[in-house]
């Protein structure tokens, strides 16, 4: 397939909200009590009921040379526009050649968790739906078929979170963004019926259960003194924990149409996870109790759980190991593995070997069919390949901006940066939002 006609939908990117996301969509008992931004030590904040959060741009520094990307963003002046503006960012993904988006939210959390434990529930809920109105009414639907909306729901009243569902459902949202261990953050783990009314309500309307990377288990930091390269490698792996928790979760059996997205998480490390699950089962499952009938855990994977890649050579050369229908593919703009501008390129080199039919399949097919999107309907599909969408971008700059500034770790130049480094930065700036 030539490069110019590629068809691009990304799985995972991410949103800055802009300060004004949730001034129109807070409910009316709750106006002044919404998450706003403030200017506090030269630095834009993030604040709700009273509580700041650490960096607003969070690894935001798509735009930036390389030799720039510790330089984390404290305000949104120090971001590339397309990270917050969505007419911009809709500039940047033709640039890319990227027809379609699903945004995780940042202030939030990726998952929403930051909304899940404060003291007054009413308040947190009227957050959680006033940031689902922002992000479907304001972002997603200002650019028609250019992305697909993720709505997150409370953890703490399944009622409400089954009705927010459905809500959104109804409004044509078909991903809810959710922590990969949501005991992490203090609640019970998905093998717990506290859940049952969630997976229910995302298997009655098609919804797909979306987790991120970094929203419950974590690359851990090996030492201090680790160059925070070995941290960064570890991450995406990081969550074949989770994964094999949730192959052994019993949601599938209750909801047997319910689905998952590994999201940011790779394919190249899956294949040895199922050959390992089914060694396991084998070899463990009359002690361990676990019954999978007449399958083994791997077709579970296969038939429930999405995988995504954003340069993945290995995956993509073993791909008779993967489920092909539940590949997709992702960008992750705005963060610092993003390949932006060259996204359609570095994918179209890694995937000369394919045929048409898979390379459609992994680059939208999947996406289109899983999230229940549409983009053809509205845009054409002639205007959607790689090759329209760039013309469209022309007055668009990718050159990379220089001295965007941000907070950078203090390091010696002649060591590379380690995890003590990072660490020091981050808790610096938590300290200095706290003042």
């Amino acid at each position: 397939m030539q490069l110019e006609d590629l068809i691009l939908v990304s799985v995972d990117d991410h949103v800055i909200e802009p300060p004004n996301a949730f001034t129109r969509h807070m409910p009316a008992k709750f106006k002044g009590r919404e998450p706003n931004v403030v200017r506090r030590n030269g630095r834009d904040v993030w604040v709700f009921e009273e509580r700041a959060t650490g960096y607003m741009g969070l690894n935001s520094v798509v735009g930036r040379p390389k030799e720039e990307y510790g330089m984390e963003p404290l305000g949104y002046d120090q971001m590339r526009r397309g990270t917050f503006d969505v007419k911009a960012r809709v500039d940047d993904m033709n640039a890319n050649g990227v027809l379609g988006s699903l945004c995780f939210p940042t202030f939030p959390g990726f998952a929403g968790q930051r909304f899940q434990n404060y003291a007054d529930r009413a308040v947190s809920l009227a957050a959680i739906q006033a940031y689902n109105d922002w992000h479907l009414h304001d972002w997603c639907n200002a650019a028609p078929g250019r992305f697909i909306p993720l709505m997150m729901v409370p953890w703490f009243d399944m009622n409400a979170a089954a009705a927010e569902v459905a809500r959104l459902a109804r409004q044509g949202v078909h991903a809810v963004t959710f922590s990969d261990n949501p005991t992490v953050h203090g609640f019970p783990s998905i093998h717990n019926p506290h859940w049952d009314p969630l997976w229910k309500a995302c298997a009655d309307h098609d919804v797909v259960i979306c987790c991120h990377i970094g929203t419950g288990a974590k690359a851990a930091h090996a030492s201090e003194e680790s160059p925070i390269d070995a941290w960064i490698t570890a991450m995406p792996i990081s969550i074949a924990n989770s994964a094999a928790d949730w192959i052994w979760a019993p949601m599938w059996k209750k909801f047997p149409s319910l689905r998952m997205a590994l999201s940011e998480g790779g394919i190249g490390w899956i294949p040895y996870l199922l050959e390992r699950a089914d060694f396991t089962h084998q070899h463990h499952h009359k002690w361990t109790n676990s019954n999978f009938g007449d399958r083994k855990p791997s077709d579970i994977f296969h038939q429930h759980i999405i995988t995504c890649f954003i340069e993945d050579a290995f995956g993509l050369k073993n791909l008779d190991a993967i489920n092909i229908d539940k590949v997709c593919w992702e960008c992750d703009y705005p963060h610092s593995d993003c390949t932006w501008p060259e996204s359609a390129n570095v994918f179209h080199r890694q995937a000369g070997h394919l045929s048409d039919e898979v390379i459609n399949k992994i680059t939208h097919l999947n996406t289109m069919r899983e999230f229940s999107y549409d983009p053809f309907s509205i845009l054409g599909r002639e205007n959607c390949t790689v090759g329209a969408l760039r013309a469209q971008a022309t007055h668009v700059s990718i050159e990379p901006a220089c001295g965007m500034g941000g907070a950078a770790p203090l390091r010696d130049a002649e060591k590379p940066v380690t995890s003590g480094d990072i660490n020091r930065m981050f808790a610096a700036a938590d300290a200095q939002t706290a003042l």
